[in-house]
């Protein structure tokens, strides 16, 4: 099937490494399982023919079929119909196996291709182009694939999870089943030693084949925004930005000459950057190329056009396709990737930058026909900063489809299987809950009979559950529709967050691109429900457009069928809002919701939300595609998240018993119940955790008391008791249990008295020495009983002692407690009872301090005794008599 080199574009520089390349792939893939052969790695820039000349040329050596699997739908058609063009040009030539190729380039004929929802394939085609997805569920119905010879993975650096999935059961099927078949994985900056390593045997890397095939140059120029740009964040991308990309089409239009390839991230910016272009239509024509367009709308992108063209493009253009006629790329740099998180099961696609490979990439389709320019839309420091690959989709995607595929290959979790990447544990972890709570695999990960069913529709596990269970409760026809949107590449991308008015606009033909693509879906998903097997004990599914009346008679309105198949695929996502006629919303699984100012769905009760985000920083999620609903079609679409129980718990701040009916962390209902005493004493548990120690009821005894312990622990040590706040909150039930016997309500918390509860602790025996220890009061030289503060002692220190100090006279030393060992603290008082001095060397303070205290105070207070030496004159709580 190989064309000659008089074909047109037969000649590319890839032809030069195919000897090499069919020799490494043919040498010994026929002979044992230890084979170097029957497996290699092809690396080749953009452009030199891997994609369309590799297929041609192993088809004229092998029996069977071919099989080329490209990343996207929009490659897969323009990769058939560029080999069938070069097929048919070769002439009505015998191939090895003597198949007569179909002359004449027809898509169908020698060269097929078939992607979700469209085959074009005929008895005698030997090429088949297929995306991942479609060789997936091949591999998944027979994993030999009869009649097949030969698969190439194009484009392996771009990392989609069904890629990673192709290539990982592929590798199982040769060392098991299939040691015969060639096995190429082809890109232009793929990681060759690990790939290389994956497909040889031990120890024996597959070859690697190179062709160094000058490509013409591309200029690159540095063309930043002037001003300062806000970074992309969630899917809003600056419109500042946007405006600084139209205006570099518009400088690249006047200093260039072909066609202007312009990357953005999304469709939703280049319609933007597509209505700041009109000035140019007279010029120039302006195209759009996106995954929301229609086949025929995409493949008319790939021709050439009469005059000068702009294509305004996200990623689908940056490899494995030729949009003809480009000599010059502005590049936005940015991109659109998934991200979920898993926490609150929020998944999203997000705006990032392009990573440096990508970049060149890009840059790369300037050059593919003559030499050409690329303007970036950064400068080249922040270029340098940029990530060297992207990340795969393993790494931040939600991991629910993936893990469901491995379970119904027979590897839950990927054991046993060489994946280019381990999945993030907690990420396949979240996904078995997902799985589970769909009956898709039972507790051991492995596949149910329910999870092969949703596994057959060709849909995320949770669409695909929507439609198997809506179409039993709205009928075949309404639960095709609403997941045929949702199972979009960009489901949020139109004007409203209001999904049943999109609904609408599709059946209404307003965009009719989008409802052409719409309307294939819904065919194919259609199908799919009618052909999956109903578990045993289900009934079969009904194939017209009613389903079973679930409410009596009438009809269930279009709102509701969409708001009940939107909940069956994400229950945990039923809102109810917080308050009636408000925007705020929480969502069954915990997380809170806000609607966009001005949604057409402010004020709805209930929603099912479709799609939600929450960006960093955020504690709520922004909706971007929901519908209202009622209370009863949540509870039916959400009763797996039903539940009643029973609720002992400090909430409030008091004690709160009741019995709730819930819809996940929804409160639907709630009537008060008499608590079991286990729960009751937990919640008074938490409450006082929750209120503090000062809700008991502290005494000056039992704040004394608390404070003569923690002054034993400190100096003393165990087995006196840590008193401290978070100690004795550690240890209530030992020092509170009796006292919580009775406590229903905050009330009776309040009335416990602390210093009661505390002396539980006291140790025995050592809890008769406490009064000689660490006594309450202390008797002076004047026979005072005077009371000690021990609050705030610390160290070796002792308690404080405050005494007037005429009472002390004749104490030649500081007494000290605790065995001695923590001298009293004494602050000395003046007559009126005023601190004059702190000290606990009371022989230093006689000598030095009393005189200067002395002199200052005798004249002050002449009533009372100032002796000369303080050490032998008789203490006194008294004062002298006043003279007549």
């Amino acid at each position: 099937m190989l064309p000659d080199l008089t074909v047109a574009g037969a000649d590319l520089p890839v032809r030069a490494a195919l000897p090499a390349l069919v020799a490494a792939l043919t040498a010994h893939g026929q002979h044992g399982s230890g084979f170097a052969g029957g497996a290699a790695v092809l690396v080749a820039p953009p452009g030199t023919g891997k994609t369309t000349l590799v297929p041609l040329a192993l088809a004229d050596h092998v029996p069977g079929r071919v099989l080329v699997v490209e990343p996207r739908r929009i490659a897969v058609r323009a990769a058939a119909r560029r080999m069938a063009s070069l097929a048919g040009g070769a002439g009505a030539r015998v191939d090895a196996a003597g198949r007569r190729g179909v002359g004449g380039g027809e898509v169908g004929g020698a060269v097929g291709y078939t992607i979700r929802g469209e085959r074009m394939v005929g008895p005698s085609t030997r090429v088949e182009v297929v995306t991942p997805g479609v060789l997936v569920r091949r591999l998944q119905r027979d994993p030999e694939l009869p009649g097949t010879n030969a698969v190439l993975l194009d484009e392996c650096h771009e990392r989609h999870l069904d890629a990673d999935l192709a290539l990982a059961f592929l590798l199982d099927v040769r060392a098991a089943l299939r040691p015969d078949l060639l096995l190429l994985a082809a890109s232009a900056t793929a990681d060759t030693r690990r790939l290389a390593a994956m497909l040889g045997a031990p120890g024996q890397p597959a070859p690697v084949i190179g062709t160094d095939a000058s490509m013409f140059g591309v200029e690159v120029v540095w063309a930043p925004p002037p001003g300062v740009i806000t970074p992309a964040h969630g899917l809003r991308v600056d419109p500042r930005l946007l405006d600084h990309v139209a205006a570099t089409v518009g400088r690249a239009l006047r200093e260039t000459s072909g066609d202007v390839l312009v990357f953005l991230p999304g469709a939703g910016e280049i319609a933007a950057v597509a209505g700041r272009l009109a000035g140019h239509r007279n010029a120039v024509d302006v195209l759009t190329l996106h995954g929301r367009q229609t086949g025929g709308a995409q493949d008319a992108v790939l021709r050439a056009g009469p005059r000068r063209r702009v294509v305004l493009a996200t990623a689908v253009a940056e490899s494995s396709l030729t949009v003809p006629g480009v000599r010059v790329v502005v590049d936005a740099g940015l991109a659109r990737s998934p991200r979920m998180d898993h926490a609150r099961g929020l998944g999203s696609l997000v705006t990032v930058r392009v990573s440096r490979s990508s970049a060149g990439q890009r840059a790369g389709r300037a050059g593919r026909e003559a030499p050409g320019r690329v303007y970036r839309c950064w400068s080249a420091a922040e270029h340098d900063r940029l990530p060297a690959q992207p990340e795969p989709e393993v790494a931040v995607a939600d991991l629910t489809a993936f893990a469901l595929e491995l379970a119904v290959w027979g590897h839950p979790g990927g054991v046993g299987l060489s994946l280019l990447s381990d999945p993030p544990a907690g990420a396949m972890e979240a996904a078995g809950v997902s799985l589970r709570a769909l009956g898709a695999v039972d507790e051991t990960g492995r596949v149910t009979p329910r999870g092969r069913s949703i596994a057959q529709v060709g849909a995320h596990p949770r669409l695909a559950r929507a439609l198997l269970d809506g179409t039993l409760a709205v009928g075949a026809r309404r639960a095709a529709e609403v997941v045929a949107m949702l199972s979009g590449d960009d489901p949020a991308g139109g004007p409203s967050d209001d999904l049943v008015a999109g609904w609408r606009r599709l059946r209404g033909d307003t965009d009719r691109a989008a409802s052409a693509r719409w309307r294939e879906e819904v065919r194919r998903l259609r199908s799919a429900a009618q052909a999956a097997p109903a578990p045993p004990g289900e009934p079969a599914r009904p194939s017209g457009a009613a389903g079973p009346a679930a409410r009596g008679t009438g009809e269930m309105t279009d709102d509701l069928a969409a708001g009940l198949v939107v909940g069956l695929a994400f229950p945990e996502r039923l809102a109810r809002a917080r308050d009636p006629g408000g925007s705020n919303y929480l969502m069954a699984g915990g997380t809170g919701a806000e609607l966009a100012a001005g949604s057409a769905l402010t004020g709805a009760e209930w929603l099912a939300i479709a799609v939600a985000d929450r960006g960093s920083g955020r504690t709520s999620a922004r909706v971007r595609l929901a519908v209202a609903l009622d209370a009863a079609t949540a509870r039916e679409a959400g009763a797996a998240l039903l539940r009643l129980e029973d609720e002992v718990a400090w909430s409030g701040g008091d004690i709160v018993a009741r019995r709730l009916e819930r819809l996940g962390a929804i409160i639907l209902a709630e009537r008060p119940t008499r608590p079991d005493p286990p729960r009751l004493r937990a919640a008074v548990l938490d409450g006082l955790r929750d209120a503090g120690l000062p809700v008991l009821r502290w005494n000056a005894d039992a704040l004394a008391l608390r404070d003569r312990l923690a002054f034993c622990h400190r100096v003393l040590g165990a087995p006196w008791p840590d008193v401290t706040d978070a100690a004795l909150l550690a240890r209530a039930p030992d020092w509170l249990g009796p006292d919580l016997d009775g406590v229903r309500r905050r009330a009776d918390l309040e009335r416990v008295d602390a210093g009661r509860a505390l002396r539980r602790l006291l140790p025995w025996p050592q809890a008769a020495r406490l009064d000689e220890l660490a006594p309450e009061r202390v008797t002076v030289p004047s026979g005072s009983r005077v009371r000690l503060d021990y609050s705030g002692t610390s160290g070796a220190a002792g308690p404080v002692l405050a005494v007037k100090i005429a009472e002390v006279f004749g104490w030649e030393r500081v007494p000290g407690v605790a065995d001695g060992r923590a001298p009293l603290v004494l602050h000395l008082l003046s007559p009126a009872g005023r601190p004059v001095a702190v000290t606990s060397d009371l022989a230093s303070f006689w000598r030095t301090g009393y005189p200067r205290v002395r002199s200052e105070l005798r004249g002050r207070y002449p009533r009372h005794p100032w002796p000369d030496d303080p050490t032998t004159a008789p203490p006194t709580r008294r004062v002298a008599p006043r003279s007549r």
